[in-house]
């Protein structure tokens, strides 16, 4: 009888929902019992705990994350006319958001080490219209906030981070999302804070901008079937905020295994033709583990067939989306961007990922460029 060795998934959701099942029985328990579905204590709670947690003055809970961005955008009265600056290298939400708010995305290529905004292409960008800097902390690292503030200030912009995958990420002291104007969060579930599905939030020192999103968020009203702007519906249900509430005080100590994870891989993989990210010391929170190699799709095709489970993000660039064709300024070739597509490999990435999966995944790489050495030696011979 052939023993079967379980797969290694990408992401592990299972675990972390096991660990905080009692009490959040409870708690659906509560909400359920009293039926105050969203903006309730719950909510309020957790923007109160995540604004401390990040270090901020407001956290305002949205239904998710793309909502997050499109909300802090109008926030600050970005529209048609209007240019906003961010990269092609993203999930498509962050530029989606932009296109939503009836402005333009205007694309700067990704630096070849950390793939987050490149800041001298931020400046040559900026034109008249612009009006907003959107970087992207990717992958769990800040991208450089002290070089695309200091452009902002020069040139009188405002700057939206969207934080989605970056949640307690910092950069020279100061946590991911609270460097510009306004810093966006995705909670999908996924991520290293994650509800039961999807949920978002906004934090931001500024009180008019917090005012302001929080409004939107509920149809544009402050007192009930009274619109003062047309906002959207965006708000953050009872249950969300309570999933992510009892997670909140297990973040840091899962980001910290993901860098213990982050710091066994590269180890491991340091003889191998595969660049590794740079880890950052503590700063990086390693939402994903991504690697580079040019046989990106052999690689692949070889761990599924040895239970493992690998992911791209982002295989197409959002300048090459179909939905962007003339939509976008700056869209011609973003050569860094297009070649970090073709090459990306995110590995297998969770807190309760153990050693052994880790050596497992490390030794199937390991055996497929094995394989594709004695294939061209062989070949040469």
């Amino acid at each position: 009888m052939t023993h079967h060795v379980a797969d290694v998934p990408l992401v592990d959701l299972k675990r972390p929902h096991a660990a905080i099942a009692e009490d959040l029985a409870e708690e659906f328990e509560r909400i359920f019992s009293g039926m105050r579905l969203f903006l309730g204590p719950n909510v309020q709670t957790f923007q109160h705990d995540f604004a401390e947690y990040v270090g901020s003055k407001h956290c305002v809970g949205v239904s998710d994350g793309t909502e997050a961005i499109y909300l802090a955008l109008r926030a600050l009265d970005v529209g048609p006319g209007d240019e906003v600056i961010t990269v092609s290298h993203t999930f498509f939400a962050t530029v989606e958001a932009i296109l939503l708010t009836g402005a333009t995305p205007v694309f700067v290529d990704v630096d070849a080490t950390t793939f987050t905004m490149n800041v001298p292409a931020v400046e040559r960008a900026i034109t008249a219209r612009t009006k907003v800097i959107m970087p992207v902390h990717l992958y769990g690292l800040m991208a450089d906030m002290d070089g695309i503030m200091d452009v902002a200030g020069r040139h009188g912009l405002r700057v939206v981070e969207d934080s989605s995958q970056a949640h307690g990420a910092r950069r020279d002291g100061k946590a991911a999302g609270t460097v510009g104007d306004i810093g966006t969060f995705s909670f999908y579930y996924s991520k290293n804070l994650g509800a039961y599905g999807e949920a978002g939030g906004i934090v931001t020192d500024d009180d008019d901008l917090a005012a302001r999103v929080a409004v939107l968020r509920d149809h544009g009203s402050r007192e009930r079937y009274l619109h003062e702007e047309v906002g959207v519906n965006g708000r953050l249900d009872e249950v969300q905020a309570a999933v992510l509430r009892l997670k909140l005080p297990r973040l840091d100590e899962g980001n910290q295994r993901r860098r213990d994870h982050a710091r066994r891989y590269s180890k491991l993989l340091e003889s191998m033709p595969v660049q590794t990210p740079e880890l950052f010391g503590a700063d990086h929170v390693f939402h994903l583990y991504v690697i580079r190699t040019l046989d990106r799709d052999a690689l692949q095709a070889h761990l599924k067939e040895q239970g493992i489970h690998s992911g791209i993000h982002y295989p197409v660039p959002c300048h090459l989306q179909p939905a962007l064709a003339g939509r976008a300024k700056n869209s011609r070739r973003l050569p860094v961007t297009e070649k970090v597509a073709s090459e990306i490999l995110s590995l297998p990435m969770f807190p309760e990922l153990s050693d052994a999966q880790i050596d497992r995944v490390v030794g199937a790489i390991e055996s497929f460029f094995a394989s594709r050495l004695s294939t061209s030696v062989d070949a040469a011979s």
